[in-house]
């Protein structure tokens, strides 16, 4: 009989993780044993989270709350035993038929790594399509990287990678995906899908949020090359944030022709991104949640890599 190993990283709240669980209990798994395992910084879990034990077979782990959540799933699988690894995060809720259609997938010879495609929530906010947009740019085709939110392979390939980078604190799933592709092709199949329960609803929280996950930016590319795809992502950010910093000081200087210039640049690369993603949004999206999204998206980023590089350098890990 085919096994699958989930394994859940998870810290803080209960709510969102229990909906995780429900959408793993309802999955369609005719003929497929499944094990559970959460690797949480938790201290405690309820007994409304407990209770799945008689649902799922399902395990609980703890850990200190300095470990990284690359090592929360390093330590998953230590702790798991099934011929497949499905990692997911612990707010998100799958489709049914997500665990046939990622084994279905992952037997294609020339695939190693499957990942399922986001859809909006029922109630999903104007940020929530941004980002499922963002999200789905590319579907069911082969793909440099993927996020960490669902991911699917058999253990014989994760056993060839040097597991989840545990030095960084985010950006893992481009570290460990790059390292699966060395293997195999990463898809991006529309078949299945999920839901990610914890989006982003408010600008000013994403932007925080941006500024944390930047912050491993840097150290990401340590010990890998970088695909040409992925330089944008390192230069639009800082160079929009540069240019509209640039502008206004030289509007307020009264230096006309680099103000003019400034200006061009941000609006410039602020255009591009939105014109693209415009071009590919969901049926609900408007134009200016789009902008209003970059203007704060690019700042965010280039703040938690400036951050980041200071930790990075100072310990000399890049």
């Amino acid at each position: 009989m085919t096994s699958v190993s989930f394994i859940i990283p998870h810290m803080g709240r209960e709510e969102l993780l229990i909906e995780t669980l429900t959408s793993i209990e309802k999955l369609d798994s005719s003929n497929i044993q499944l094990q559970v395992i959460v690797v949480s910084k938790n201290e405690s879990f309820s007994p409304q989270l407990m209770a799945f034990n008689t649902a799922l077979d399902i395990q609980f782990l703890q850990v200190n709350q300095d470990t990284t959540i690359s090592d929360q799933r390093n330590i998953g699988v230590k702790n798991s035993s099934s011929e497949f690894l499905a990692f997911i995060d612990a707010d998100i809720a799958l489709s049914n038929n997500w665990l046939q259609v990622m084994l279905s997938e992952v037997n294609h010879e020339s695939f190693a790594l499957i990942s399922a495609v986001q859809r909006p929530s029922r109630n999903a906010t104007q940020l929530e399509l941004v980002r499922v947009t963002l999200s789905n740019l590319s579907i069911d085709c082969e793909m440099e990287f993927l996020p960490g939110r669902n991911l699917f392979l058999s253990r014989e390939v994760f056993n060839k990678t040097d597991g989840f980078p545990s030095d960084l604190i985010t950006c893992e799933d481009y570290v460990f995906t790059h390292n699966v592709s060395k293997f195999g092709k990463l898809y991006y199949t529309s078949k299945a899908d999920y839901v990610h329960l914890g989006e982003d609803k408010e600008y000013w929280s994403m932007a925080r949020k941006e500024v944390w996950r930047g912050q491993s930016n840097l150290a990401s590319v340590k010990g890998r090359d970088v695909p040409i795809s992925e330089y944008p992502s390192f230069i639009v950010p800082p160079l929009f944030t540069l240019a509209l910093i640039a502008s206004f000081l030289f509007i307020a200087l009264n230096w006309n022709i680099l103000s003019y210039l400034s200006i061009f640049v941000w609006v410039f690369l602020l255009g591009v991104y939105t014109v693209r993603l415009y071009k590919k949004r969901h049926k609900y999206l408007r134009l200016f949640p789009i902008v209003l999204f970059y203007s704060l998206y690019f700042p965010a980023r280039t703040v938690g890599t400036i951050l980041g590089a200071k930790t990075t350098f100072k310990t000399g890990d890049y």
